[in-house]
C-alpha cells in the first residue's frame, strides 16, 4: 500500500475528530474562497468550487458557510485574500514531503512549518527539492466490502478511468486530474459508495520506514495536517500493514 493511501486512511479515522474542532470547516473555507477568487462563484462552470462545494457537504458544512465563502471569494463580502504556497522538505529517514498551504501570512507559515519539520528530525527544503519526485493524479478510493470486483473494474474504465488495484480493504481507482470528475459521476450513477476522491500528488517512488521511523513520521504528517494553514501534505513513505497496526493508525 502506498504511503498516500495509508495517510489518507489515518485522516479519514480521525476526520470525525477534526471537524468537531472546526479545524476541517475552516481548511474547506479556505479552499471555497480561492476556488471562487480564482473561477467564479458558478459552481457549474468552476470544478474546482464545484469539488470543494461537495467536499464541505460531505462533512455536513452549513449551507450557509458555504454560501458566505463563495461571496467572500467573489468580492460580494469582505474577506480575508489567500496566498497559495507550496513548500518542500524532508522527514525521517530522507521521506520527501510536499506541503500546500493557504495563507494571509506568508512569514508566519513558513516559520510554523520549519518548525514542525526540525521537531520531527526534518528539513524544510528550497523550491524543487523533492516535487520532481511526484505526479499529480485523480485518487477514488472505494470501500471493497460488497464491491464486485470485475463490476466496478469495467465502470471506471469505461469512463475513462487509467488503473485500479485493491490495497487492503479499498479500491484505489486512478485518473488523468481532469477525467477525476466523469469518473466519480458514473460511479455515482451505478450507485457505488465513494470514501473519497480528489486531485492529489502520487510519488514515483517511496520509502520503507522500520516501526520507530514510521512513529515519527506519521506525527509529522498529523503535526501539518493539524497546522490551521495547511491544506493537503504528501509524502513518499510506506510502511507495512503490520507496523501501522502496531502503531495503532
Amino acid at each position: 500500500m502506498s504511503g498516500h493511501s495509508k495517510w489518507s486512511t489515518i485522516k479519514h479515522k480521525k476526520a470525525a475528530i477534526d471537524s468537531k474542532r472546526g479545524r476541517v470547516f475552516t481548511k474547506i473555507i479556505k479552499e471555497i474562497t480561492v476556488a471562487a477568487r480564482m473561477g467564479g462563484g458558478d459552481a457549474d462552470s468552476n470544478p474546482r468550487l464545484r469539488t470543494a462545494i461537495l467536499t464541505a457537504k460531505s462533512v455536513n458544512m452549513p449551507g450557509e458557510n458555504i454560501d458566505r465563502a463563495v461571496k467572500k471569494g467573489t468580492g460580494e463580502l469582505p474577506g480575508v485574500s489567500y496566498e497559495e504556497i507550496t513548500y518542500e522538505g524532508y522527514g525521517v529517514g530522507g521521506v520527501a514531503v510536499l506541503v500546500e498551504v493557504m495563507t494571509d501570512n506568508r512569514n508566519r507559515t513558513v516559520a510554523e512549518i520549519r518548525t514542525i519539520f526540525t521537531k520531527a528530525g526534518g528539513s524544510l527544503g528550497e523550491s524543487g527539492c523533492v516535487s520532481w519526485m511526484f505526479h499529480k493524479q485523480g485518487l477514488i478510493i472505494v470501500p471493497a466490502e460488497g464491491v464486485v470486483e470485475d463490476a466496478l473494474m469495467e465502470i471506471v474504465l469505461d469512463a475513462g478511468a487509467e488503473d485500479m488495484t485493491q490495497e487492503g480493504n479499498t479500491f484505489e481507482i486512478k485518473t488523468a486530474p481532469n477525467d477525476l470528475e466523469k469518473v466519480k459521476e458514473a460511479m455515482e450513477a451505478k450507485g457505488v459508495k465513494i470514501e473519497s476522491a480528489e486531485v492529489t500528488m502520487i510519488p514515483q517512488t517511496t520509502t520503507m520506514l522500520d516501526e520507530g521511523s514510521a512513529r515519527k513520521m506519521l506525527k509529522l504528517m498529523d503535526n501539518m495536517d493539524d497546522q490551521d494553514d495547511v491544506q493537503k501534505v504528501y509524502a513518499n513513505f510506506d510502511i507495512t500493514d503490520e507496523v501501522l497496526e502496531k502503531i495503532g493508525g
